[in-house]
C-alpha cells in the first residue's frame, strides 16, 4: 500500500482529520498534523479501528465470549480479561475481588501476627496548652471542665464600596467620617489631595482599613455593556461556521484573475458596466460547504480594519507570480498577515507561464519564515493558474482543511454581532454599509449600532444582488437604514432596546471629541524607557525603511541586537524606499516606531503620522540609531534639538552658471523656503545631499524668504548635482526647552 496523508484516508473514511489523529494517538502513534504522511502499519490500525466499530454496531451481543472468561471457584466468580488484538494497547485490568478466608488461620498464628505490647487498656488522652511559647502535655482529665461564659458578639464590621476612582469628599461621604481626618490619613501615607481631588481604589482602601471599614471594589457596569451582549456563549450553544478568507499579494501577481476565477465570473468587465452587485465580499460553495472572501482593495485596508481592533478573517491566501516570486509588496502582504496571527496559504500563480518556477518561489518564502510542508513546514503551498482555471479546486480544498483543523464555530441564536467591512453614502438609498456577521444572526427590522451610526435595518442584500431576511455566522450582507455612514472596522451590535442606543451614540461622539483634545499616548523613544520601568513595555516593535534593501537588513541586525531581558526589539517590517502612509498604518495598528535611513516620509505619510502620533525617526548614520535606541532604553536619551520641516521646493529646471555652480529653479510647493536654512535634496524620497543654503533669488534679487506658490532660484553650498524633480526641503534645528 502507498503512502497517505492523513486527511486522505480522513476523506476516503467520511471523518474528520481531527478525529483520525486523535484515533491514533491512543496507539502511540504521534502524528505532526493533517497534511502528514502515514505508514501501512498506521493505515492497518485505522482500518481495524473503523471496521471493527462498524461490526460492533450491528453485534448486539454486550460481551465477547472469545475476550471475556468468566470462571467459579469455591463459590466466587473470576472474570479474566483475554489479550486485545496485537495492534492494540494491551492494557490488563484484574477485576477479582480480594478475599480473605479467615478459616485459614488459627488463633496461634493471629496472636503471633499481633505486638506482645498492645493490650486492652484504653490510650492515655493528651491535651495540648499552648502556654508563654511552649508546648506542654496534660495528664488525661478526669473533672467536667467548667462551662465557659459566653462572650458577646463583635460589634459588626463596616462595609462600603469604592470605585476604580473616588473624590476625597465622596469618601467622607461613603465611610461616614470628616474629610479633614481623611486628609490627614492621606498625608502620612504621603498622598497630598485637596477635597476635590481623586484618589485611586488602593489608596482609599488603605485609608478606610484605618478606621476599622472593610472595603469592596464598586462593580460599575456602563450603558454599552448593559446594551451590548459581550458574554462568552455557552459551547453546546455553538455550530460550525463558514472561514472567512482574504487574498493578499503583489499588484501585477493575479489576485484580481484568482478572485474571478474561484467566484466564476468576471468581476472587472461587470464592475465597469455597473449590472453586477458588488457589495465588497462574497461565498462561494465547494463539496457541500460554503467559505467566505472578502474583496478588500489591498493590505493597507486589512490592516486599516485590524486598527480598529476589528479581527475578520481567518484565512490569509497569498498570491505570488511563478514567474516573479517575492516582491516588495509580497513581503508588506506577508509581515500584514503575521501581525493579524492568520493563517497564511500561498497561491503559487501563473504556472501556465514560461519561466514558471514554483521551486524558487518557496525557497524565498522560508526567507521569510514560510516553509513549505513538503520541505518539513506548515505552509500549504498551491500552484494555480488563474488564467486556465487550473488548481482552484484543489486550492479551495486546501482552505476548508485548515479551516477544519481551526474547528471554527459561533452561536447563531443570539443577538448579532460583526464587522463593517466597507460603507458609503449612496445619493439614493443614503447611508449603505456591508457588514460580516461573526455571531448570532442579522434580520430585517434589528436596531443595530456600528460605531457612531444607529438605525433600523430597512432591507439587507447578499452578494447575489437578492434581498435577504437574515444572515448567520460568517456571511456577508449589505444593509440600508443606518443614520450615517460608519466607517471600515467598526464592530456592529444588534440591541433590543433603540432610545439607550441612541443614547450610547451621543456618548461615543463625545467621546471621540474628547480624545481629540487628550488624544491617545503612542510609544516613542523618549518614554519607552519610563514603560519600561513600570513593567509595561515587554516588546518594542520597529519598521524599518532604508535606501537598498542591504542598509534595511543592516539597521535591522543591529537594533535586534540590542535586545534585553527587560524589552525585545522586534521588527515587524522592512522596506525600500520612501516611508509612506501604509508603513504609518501598519504602525498604528502595531504600536511600532518607524526607522528611516536615508529616506523620508511622503507628504500624506507626514500628516498621517502626526494625525495618529507615530514616531518616526530618520538617520543618516547608522551609529546614531544605535546610540539613540540604547539611550532610550537605558532612560538617558535626553533630545535638546529638534527638526522643524519649512518647507518644500520642487526643482523644475537647472541652470550652470560660471563662478558659481548649478543653480535651480524651484517652485514653493509647501511652506517656505528661508535664506542660510538647513537643506536636504531628495530623489524619489531618498535623501542624496545634506547641506546649507548658500543663494535664494527671487528673478535677480536676494530674498529673505520665498512662500509657498512662488518661484525662485536655489543655490545649494558646495553641491551642483541638481537635476529637475528633485525636491529640496528647507529645515531648522530648534532647541528643546526643559
Amino acid at each position: 500500500m502507498s503512502k497517505q496523508r492523513v486527511y486522505e484516508i480522513a476523506k476516503d473514511l467520511n471523518v474528520s482529520s481531527k478525529d483520525v489523529i486523535n484515533k491514533l494517538k491512543d496507539y502511540d502513534v504521534e502524528i505532526k498534523n493533517h497534511m502528514s504522511t502515514l505508514e501501512e502499519k498506521d493505515i492497518n490500525i485505522l482500518l481495524d479501528i473503523y471496521t471493527q466499530k462498524h461490526d460492533e454496531s450491528k453485534n448486539s451481543k454486550p460481551i465477547d465470549a472469545d475476550t471475556v472468561k468468566i470462571e467459579q471457584e469455591n463459590n466466587t466468580e473470576k472474570i479474566v480479561k483475554v489479550a486485545a488484538p496485537s495492534h492494540k494497547k494491551e492494557k490488563h485490568y484484574d477485576t477479582r475481588p480480594t478475599v480473605v478466608e479467615i478459616d485459614k488461620y488459627d488463633n496461634e498464628k493471629i496472636e503471633k501476627l499481633v505486638p506482645d505490647k498492645v493490650n486492652d487498656e484504653k490510650p492515655t488522652k493528651h491535651k495540648i496548652k499552648k502556654t508563654a511559647g511552649k508546648i506542654k502535655g496534660k495528664k488525661e482529665k478526669t473533672e467536667k471542665p467548667p462551662e465557659k461564659p459566653v462572650a458577646k458578639k463583635p460589634p459588626k464590621l463596616m462595609k462600603v464600596q469604592i470605585p476604580d476612582e473616588i473624590t476625597v469628599a465622596e469618601m467622607a461621604e461613603k465611610i461616614k467620617k470628616p474629610a479633614a481626618e481623611i486628609i490627614k490619613k492621606l498625608m502620612s501615607l504621603g498622598v497630598m489631595a485637596a477635597v476635590n481631588q481623586n484618589i485611586d481604589y488602593d489608596t482609599a482602601s488603605l485609608v478606610a482599613e484605618d478606621f476599622g471599614i472593610k472595603v469592596e471594589k464598586e462593580i460599575i457596569v456602563t450603558q454599552e455593556e448593559i446594551l451590548f451582549n459581550d458574554m462568552e456563549d455557552n459551547p453546546a450553544s455553538l455550530k460550525s461556521r463558514s472561514p472567512v478568507v482574504v487574498v493578499m499579494g503583489h499588484v501585477d501577481h493575479g489576485k484580481t484573475s484568482l478572485l474571478d476565477a474561484i467566484r466564476q465570473t468576471d468581476v472587472i468587465a461587470t464592475e465597469a458596466g455597473g449590472i453586477t452587485q458588488h457589495i465588497g465580499a462574497y461565498r462561494v460553495k465547494i463539496n457541500d460547504k460554503k467559505i467566505t472572501f472578502l474583496d478588500t482593495p489591498g493590505h493597507e485596508a486589512f490592516t486599516a480594519m485590524r486598527a480598529r481592533g476589528a479581527q475578520v478573517t481567518d484565512i490569509a491566501i497569498l498570491v505570488v507570480a511563478a514567474d516573479d516570486g517575492i516582491m516588495p509588496q509580497t513581503v508588506e502582504a506577508i509581515n500584514h498577515a503575521k501581525a493579524a496571527k492568520v493563517n497564511i496559504i500561498v497561491a503559487i500563480n501563473k504556472m501556465d507561464k514560461e519561466g514558471a518556477n514554483p521551486e524558487r518561489v518557496k525557497q524565498e518564502l522560508t526567507e521569510h519564515d514560510l516553509v513549505p510542508e513538503e520541505w518539513g513546514g506548515d505552509t500549504i503551498c498551491v500552484p494555480v493558474s488563474a488564467l486556465q482555471r487550473e488548481g482552484i479546486d484543489h486550492l479551495l480544498e486546501m482552505v476548508l482543511l485548515v479551516a477544519e483543523m481551526q474547528e471554527l464555530k459561533a452561536n447563531p441564536e443570539r443577538l448579532a454581532k460583526g464587522t463593517v467591512v466597507e460603507a458609503e453614502l449612496d445619493k439614493g438609498r443614503g447611508a449603505v454599509a456591508t457588514v460580516l456577521v461573526q455571531k448570532g444572526t442579522l434580520k430585517t427590522g434589528d436596531v443595530i449600532v456600528a460605531g457612531t451610526a444607529v438605525g433600523r435595518i430597512r432591507a439587507m442584500i447578499n452578494d447575489k444582488g437578492v434581498k435577504v431576511e437574515s444572515a448567520g455566522p460568517a456571511v456577508p450582507v449589505e444593509i440600508l437604514g443606518l443614520s450615517e455612514v460608519p466607517e471600515a472596522g467598526d464592530v456592529f451590535y444588534a440591541v433590543k432596546d433603540e432610545r439607550m442606543a441612541r443614547v450610547v451614540v451621543e456618548k461615543r461622539k463625545d467621546k471621540i471629541k474628547e480624545e481629540q483634545f487628550n488624544a491617545h499616548h503612542k510609544v516613542s523613544l523618549e518614554d519607552l524607557f519610563e514603560h519600561i520601568k513600570q513593567g509595561e513595555m515587554k516588546e518594542l516593535n520597529i519598521i524599518i525603511k532604508a535606501d537598498v534593501q542591504g542598509s534595511a537588513e543592516a539597521v535591522k541586525q543591529s537594533l535586534e541586537k540590542l535586545s534585553n531581558e527587560d524589552v525585545r526589539i522586534k521588527t515587524i517590517h522592512t522596506g525600500v524606499g520612501a516611508i509612506a502612509e501604509s508603513d504609518i498604518m501598519l504602525a498604528t495598528a502595531s504600536n511600532a516606531i518607524i526607522i528611516g535611513f536615508n529616506v523620508r516620509p511622503n507628504p500624506g505619510a507626514s500628516s498621517s503620522a502626526a494625525q495618529h502620533e507615530v514616531d518616526v525617526r530618520l538617520y543618516r548614520v547608522i551609529y546614531n540609531a544605535i546610540e539613540e535606541m540604547e539611550a532610550a532604553m537605558k532612560g538617558l536619551l535626553d533630545p535638546t534639538f529638534k527638526e522643524v520641516i519649512l518647507g518644500h521646493a520642487q526643482v523644475r529646471a537647472t541652470f550652470k552658471v560660471s563662478n558659481v555652480g548649478t543653480i535651480a529653479g524651484c517652485y514653493v510647493t509647501d511652506g517656505k523656503i528661508t535664506r542660510n536654512s538647513d537643506v536636504r535634496i531628495v530623489r524619489d524620497g531618498v535623501v542624496i545631499h545634506e547641506g546649507k543654503l548658500d543663494s535664494l533669488k527671487r528673478f535677480k534679487d536676494d530674498a529673505k524668504e520665498v512662500a509657498s506658490g512662488y518661484e525662485c532660484g536655489i543655490g545649494i553650498e558646495r553641491f551642483n548635482d541638481i537635476k529637475e524633480g528633485d525636491v529640496i526641503e528647507s529645515f531648522t534645528m530648534e532647541e528643546v526647552k526643559a
